[in-house]
């Protein structure tokens, strides 16, 4: 087995203009939407009484988001990728699990269950939309089975009455528009040298603030199971 070369340097980026550290300035200070979001969101517990396990979770996971892609818009290595994408994919794990949980009124183990569900259906919808949109998006077709399943729960929610569907539904809709900067990077560089990916952190950081504020003030209200029960 080819041993892993975790210093080799990645250039994946239209900014990116050498291996050196502050190669990708606007990319790498843009992260700040990240703590700004995590900074909100932790204010707002803090003011609603909501600092609870799933919250602190949740908050301490954007942050690492932050520091993760700060170290891949500097670095830019092989060990950097992991530690952008890793916490990534932890949040949204992590934000299905408490939604089952909060929202929809699952148990822990079915909770759980329903994340691991998810995780195999990611790998089933992401091969489907390599297939299908390799070519016009690149590698920004891995996250959109984290943009249907916003939808898709965030519809239900909705369709349902219970106000955490709102806040998905709008994170949705800002994930659309940051995936369509992300996916403009390379198409444009030529006549914007700059890029596009600046953007998709900065709306990003948005749509994960608007998901940990969503929690903050609709975790405790009555699950959507719930809410059947006590109408039948």
């Amino acid at each position: 087995m080819d041993r892993v070369e975790w210093n080799r340097a990645i250039d994946a980026y239209c900014e990116r203009v050498g291996p050196e550290l502050w190669s990708e300035p606007l990319n790498a200070v843009t992260n700040a939407a990240f703590f700004v979001a995590a900074y909100l969101a932790w204010r707002l517990a803090g003011e609603l009484r909501r600092r609870d396990a799933a919250v602190v979770f949740l908050v301490l996971n954007l942050t690492a988001i932050g520091i993760g892609s700060t170290l891949f818009h500097t670095f830019a290595t092989r060990w950097a990728a992991v530690m952008d994408t890793t916490p990534i994919l932890i949040f949204i794990l992590g934000y299905f699990a408490v939604a089952m949980r909060y929202y929809i009124g699952l148990s822990r183990w079915q909770s759980a269950g329903a994340t691991v569900a998810l995780l195999f259906g990611f790998v089933g919808l992401s091969t489907v939309f390599n297939l299908l949109l390799r070519d016009l998006i690149g590698g920004s077709v891995s996250y959109f089975p984290a943009l249907v399943m916003l939808f898709a729960v965030g519809g239900w929610l909705s369709a349902n009455s219970h106000p955490a569907g709102r806040g998905l539904l709008l994170a949705g809709g800002i994930f659309a528009v940051s995936l369509t900067f992300r996916a403009l990077d390379q198409p444009v560089c030529g006549s914007f040298p700059i890029g596009t990916h600046f953007m998709w952190h900065v709306l990003n950081g948005t749509l994960l603030g608007v998901l940990l504020i969503t929690l903050v003030r609709h975790g405790l209200d009555t699950p959507l199971l719930s809410r059947r029960a006590l109408a039948g």
